[in-house]
């Protein structure tokens, strides 16, 4: 079997640790990751996906926070979308699972830390070995974003949401923060020195995001944000 017949059984097998793929042929593992992932989220109906860091333990306030978001969103027909993990993840979806309500994750294959948790329903979890595929789904099948306090992975998130919205490439979602605590700091920033001292952005882009310190706070500009449509989850 030569190396095109191996990576084509790959393929079909999606056994991608047994070859070495090459740049020019990493790109039919990259499609199959883009094709699996639609395949599977494109029944999904209205759902909010709940940021936050891995290392959140149960102990936390904030881990409660993201509890109480997946159960208020489920009860008003959302799904609720995490990156699969533990932390302000995995809360995010017992929240969902507690309320009976649908619970999504999209795991990625990390070296450490990363691990599904117990919360999702196995038909709908996802795994990912790019980022940047992972992030198209989030940004593609949520209709808000919640954000807890976390780490890189989650002001990766926020920030390439905040973008595409700012520059037109998708349409306007609510994007919630959920801690004056932990965010203040970062928007005072924006505001201070992005915005009045650098003139790196306007003044309207203050709007694309809210910074609340409840649960009820955080669902609630979900819902009023989508007051004027008549959602119908199609799980």
């Amino acid at each position: 079997m030569n190396s095109e017949e191996k990576i084509r059984s790959a393929f079909a097998n999606k056994d991608w640790q047994e070859i070495k793929v090459t740049d020019s042929w990493q790109i039919f593992k990259i499609m199959a990751e883009f094709v699996d992932g639609f395949e599977k989220l494109s029944k999904i109906g209205p759902c909010v996906s709940i940021f936050g860091s891995a290392r959140t333990a149960e102990t936390n306030p904030y881990y409660q926070l993201a509890v109480q978001c997946g159960q208020l969103l489920t009860e008003r027909g959302y799904g609720v979308i995490t990156g699969g993990g533990p932390g302000i993840m995995e809360a995010g979806n017992k929240g969902a699972h507690l309320n009976g309500g649908k619970s999504v994750g999209l795991n990625i294959d990390l070296p450490f830390e990363q691990f599904h948790n117990k919360y999702i329903e196995p038909s709908r979890l996802l795994t990912f070995d790019y980022f940047f595929v992972r992030k198209v789904m989030f940004m593609k099948y949520s209709q808000g974003f919640i954000v807890l306090p976390g780490g890189m992975g989650t002001m990766d998130e926020l920030f390439e949401a905040l973008t595409l919205i700012q520059t037109g490439k998708i349409a306007r979602f609510p994007i919630v923060l959920v801690g004056t605590d932990y965010w203040g700091g970062l928007v005072d920033w924006i505001k201070n020195t992005m915005l009045e001292k650098e003139h790196n952005i306007h003044a309207e882009d203050l709007n694309l995001f809210r910074l609340v310190d409840t649960a009820e706070e955080a669902a609630e500009h979900i819902f009023r944000f989508y007051d004027k449509y008549v959602l119908k989850p199609n799980f």
